[in-house]
């Protein structure tokens, strides 16, 4: 099998969306989920049939617009919030 034709396989991309949700468990912060989800998705979109002309510059752009659009999606919901530094006035020793 060449690579291309992996590229164009379902079950490449869902192992690959599989391999990229296990990296986000070790990574700070959301890296890999964006991509995780891409991966699954054109994963099932290639299980339903959807062959993108059979081109692999298609089934790229199509993983790197929707990893974007997920990641963003879940950075504004998840992430976003709550990145200020805290600081502290008292100490809980000082009585």
């Amino acid at each position: 099998m060449t690579m291309p034709e992996l590229f164009t396989t379902w079950w490449a991309w869902l192992a690959l969306a599989i391999v990229l949700a296990i990296l986000e468990l070790f990574a700070p912060g959301f890296i890999f989920v964006g991509f995780a989800v891409g991966a699954a998705l054109v994963g099932i979109l290639l299980a339903l049939g959807l062959t993108f002309g059979g081109s692999l510059a298609w089934v790229l752009l199509v993983f790197a617009v929707i990893s974007v659009v997920a990641w963003v999606i879940c950075y504004k919901t998840f992430g976003g919030k709550g990145r200020q530094v805290q600081t502290f006035d008292e100490d809980i020793n000082e009585g």
